[in-house]
């Protein structure tokens, strides 16, 4: 690659990178305290520059969720929010169906599961994440925030001493995939400011890399992360008798063995005669050659759901990685010049499969913090720690503080997480362990080694059936994702040879089934040219004792983050794309 280029540098005040809810709802409470303070005081008008930018090509486009909105931060942020046509696709009412039900194989009739009234639904509403997403956009950039799609945050910009966050620098554009320029480069832009927020989503990849480098995570537990598969479907005139809009099922159980997967199902109930199906699968399960989306769609096979959706239609298709280990696995939220908010910083109640609200909430205090900082021009460590302080007495500093040992009793089995989810019901919140209780590893490096060695072929695609259930190539067209394909990967393998050594004897290479987008294959080297981390631009390189090679189909990324989340080695390194690319989520 040729000497770094020449950047254009931006000056500003606040720069919010990725527009997630966290985000969204950061810059428009700001926007909201700079505007209701220049009402007040005539005499000392503030007039800071906030910029948002985001990876994908439109607000909404790579956001997805189930998704049931807990409505207490949009009240709280904009209290007339349905008045103003914020897209929801129904209530959960009294007459809706709201529970969790007990899965068995073969049985069609769901047995019903207790649930305390904390997992109850009733008042909350069903939305399409990408739908709300994009209407919040529309309400921060009417009130003057700039916005700016198809920007992706690159790479963090220190201070001389490493210490502090000084902003950000763009993805380079116009380079090929070996490196180098093409006749339409462009640079990269220096963004800098004086406080950056980091809303990337689940393991962003700036801040996967800031947290270990300013110690954010110093005496935390790993974090603990789920991968959820989702389809939208049309349903038939029989599926819509089946499932209203509004309605909130949760499931347990088959096809996933407890005492292996942690995770469950849910269906909800659209507008329009949609439904919102999906499996949420835990991380940290130990058989290498586990696929989850094969189990998704195995899920989709039981009596009951299979009846919901026959002579129904797939719309849609995406899969996201959330982090569900609770309030111990949150790192610090602030350091000098930066602060994390939403998913980045592990803002979800994974007991009650919400963080929508949660990830608001948390750019509502973090707009709260920097608003005092401007007031004070002092974007300190120190001063930045307010933010920290809000969260201590907030709402969402309650509901975590409930459930800060769910998740940990179920990586020492299922018995155990029942137990414990027990005991934390009547403890309000306390672990059989004690008040914080442990994770004994993180997810990457919680597989079983292989009996045999060698590689373990994928799930045969004859297994589905193209009406009911589809192969990862079906699913992933229902995504809309899409990659210049004469770009560096950013799916970067920073050890190639333990792909084709290691990985491959020990593990069988549990990439090409872990990824839920047929991201990665083992081929013989010469099907992989152009497309391995192992070959050379003339397809020279290091291959198994098969002569195969890691082939990354990286078009296909639908931008989850499993792979930098489960590779056993940590080699995958997920970095993002040229702006504009990957997923186009809709009624996600």
């Amino acid at each position: 690659m040729p000497e770094s280029p020449e950047r254009e540098t931006m000056e500003m005040d606040v720069l919010l990178v990725g527009a997630g809810p966290a985000n969204l709802a950061c810059a428009i409470r700001l926007k909201q305290l700079v505007e209701e303070h220049n009402k007040h005081h005539p005499d000392e008008q503030l007039a800071p520059e906030i910029y948002l930018i985001e990876k994908a090509a439109e607000i909404g486009h790579h956001q997805m969720s189930g998704a049931v909105l807990d409505p207490r931060a949009i009240k709280r942020l904009i209290p007339d929010w349905l008045d103003k046509g914020a897209p929801v696709e129904a209530q959960c009412g009294e007459a809706n169906q709201d529970g969790f039900f007990m899965l068995k194989e073969g049985v069609e009739k769901l047995k019903p599961v207790f649930a305390p009234s904390y997992l109850h639904n009733r008042g909350n509403y069903v939305i399409s994440l990408q739908k709300f997403a994009a209407w919040l956009g529309k309400q921060a950039e009417s009130m003057g925030i700039n916005i700016f799609p198809g920007f992706a945050g690159a790479e963090i910009l220190y201070s001389a001493d490493g210490t502090k966050v000084e902003g950000v620098t763009t993805r380079d554009m116009g380079v090929s995939r070996w490196g180098e320029r093409k006749g339409e480069f462009q640079p990269g832009m220096d963004l800098r400011a004086k406080v950056t927020v980091l809303g990337e989503g689940t393991r962003g990849s700036l801040a996967k890399h800031l947290i270990p480098k300013l110690k954010l995570d110093e005496g935390r537990n790993p974090q603990i992360y789920q991968l959820g598969c989702k389809e939208v479907w049309k349903l038939s005139d029989e599926g819509r008798a089946m499932l209203k809009p509004g309605d909130v099922l949760h499931t347990m159980g088959w096809p996933l063995d407890p005492m292996k997967v942690f995770g469950g199902g849910w269906v909800y109930g659209m507008a329009d005669g949609k439904a919102s199906i999906g499996l949420v699968m835990g991380l940290d399960y130990s058989d290498p050659a586990f696929d989850p989306h094969a189990a998704f769609q195995k899920w989709k096979t039981h009596p009951w759901i299979a009846k919901l959706l026959k002579g129904g239609e797939l719309l849609h298709y995406g899969a996201k990685t959330i982090p569900d280990g609770g309030y111990f696995s949150m790192p610090e939220l602030t350091h000098d010049g930066v602060m994390l908010v939403g998913d980045t910083a592990g803002f979800l109640n994974g007991m009650r499969l919400k963080g929508v609200h949660l990830a608001m909430e948390s750019g509502i205090m973090a707009a709260e913090a920097i608003f005092s900082c401007i007031k004070l021009q002092d974007f300190s460590k120190q001063s930045l720690h307010r933010y920290r302080n809000i969260f201590e007495t907030s709402d969402a500093k309650k509901e975590l503080w409930k459930v800060r040992n769910f998740r940990q009793g179920f990586t020492r089995g299922k018995l155990f997480g029942m137990a414990n989810v027990a005991f934390g019901f009547v403890t309000g919140g306390m672990s059989l362990l004690g008040n914080r209780m442990s994770v004994p590893h993180i997810d990457g490096h919680s597989y079983e080694k292989l009996a045999t060695p060698g590689t373990t072929p994928p799930t045969p695609k004859n297994r589905f059936d193209d009406k009911l259930t589809f192969d990862k190539l079906k699913d992933v067209y229902f995504s809309g994702t899409s990659h210049e394909e004469d770009q560096p990967c950013h799916l970067q393998v920073t050890d190639p040879d333990i792909c084709v050594t290691k990985c491959y004897t020990e593990y069988g290479n549990p990439c090409q089934h872990f990824c839920p987008a047929n991201v990665y294959e083992i081929v013989p080297k010469e099907q992989a040219v152009g497309a391995s981390p192992q070959l050379d631009k003339e397809g020279k390189g290091k291959t198994t004792e098969r002569g195969a090679v890691l082939k990354i189909n990286a078009s296909n990324c639908v931008h989850c983050k499993t792979c930098d989340i489960k590779d056993p080695y940590q080699v995958i390194n997920w970095v993002v794309p040229e702006g504009g690319q990957g997923p186009v989520y809709s009624d996600c």
